[in-house]
């Protein structure tokens, strides 16, 4: 857990990485660098992240779910259709980091190497369940997983175009949003026809997700 009194120096440190690792990276180098950037001894950067490059990235995603829920509960999501409730907060959390794409971008080759992965697998289905939650999803069985599931293939397909958009306003990311959810949409009709043969997953699925939650 992230020594809690060394809030202001970790949200600080963070801020000057973001401006560092569009160019340098997701490295121990640039941890050090924001670090001296923001003013600190060199000895501040191991106190405030005791992992290193890892805590930093937790705190970044982290800040970042915790920025979506805060705009999310100005929108009265609970007055959208299921469909609107997602796809605003897909946006929101693309706009809300439209300022550190880069950075993202680099994260996303990071997170893709093998000492990584595990990681970024639980990062994605944290920010996931937190985006069905404020949807005010209430599901327990089944359900759960394969909706989190769905949202995550919505949410990378997404983020990876977004990435590479350079329409105004970022509209071609909104229209192809739009596709992926209806794509969505259409399996989840389809699935209603074969329950039954979705049932015999069911047991490898439900294992996965909750030893991933197990280790949260």
């Amino acid at each position: 857990m992230l020594p809690p009194e060394l809030k202001f120096e970790r949200e600080r440190i963070l801020q000057f990485a973001l401006i560092r690792v569009s160019s340098g990276g997701w490295t121990e180098q640039t941890l050090q660098s924001a670090t001296a950037d923001a003013g600190f001894r060199e000895v501040m950067a191991r106190r405030a992240f005791p992992r290193g490059i890892n805590d930093l990235i937790a705190t970044y995603l982290s800040n970042a779910d915790d920025a979506m829920l805060e705009a999310l509960g100005n929108r009265n999501l609970n007055t959208m259709p299921i469909r609107d409730r997602i796809r605003t907060a897909i946006r929101v959390r693309l706009e809300q980091n439209s300022n550190h794409r880069e950075a993202i971008r680099r994260l996303i080759a990071l997170q893709s190497t093998p000492q990584h992965a595990t990681a970024a697998l639980f990062a994605l289905h944290r920010t996931m369940d937190k985006i069905w939650r404020a949807a005010d999803d209430k599901s327990t069985d089944f359900n759960f997983y394969t909706k989190r599931a769905l949202l995550a293939g919505v949410y990378c397909t997404t983020t990876l175009f977004w990435l590479k958009d350079g329409s105004d306003g970022f509209s071609a990311t909104w229209q192809f949003l739009d596709r992926r959810i209806n794509d969505v949409m259409q399996l989840q009709t389809l699935r209603g026809r074969y329950d039954e043969r979705l049932k015999s997953f069911e047991p490898a699925v439900v294992k996965f997700f909750q030893a991933l939650t197990s280790r949260m």
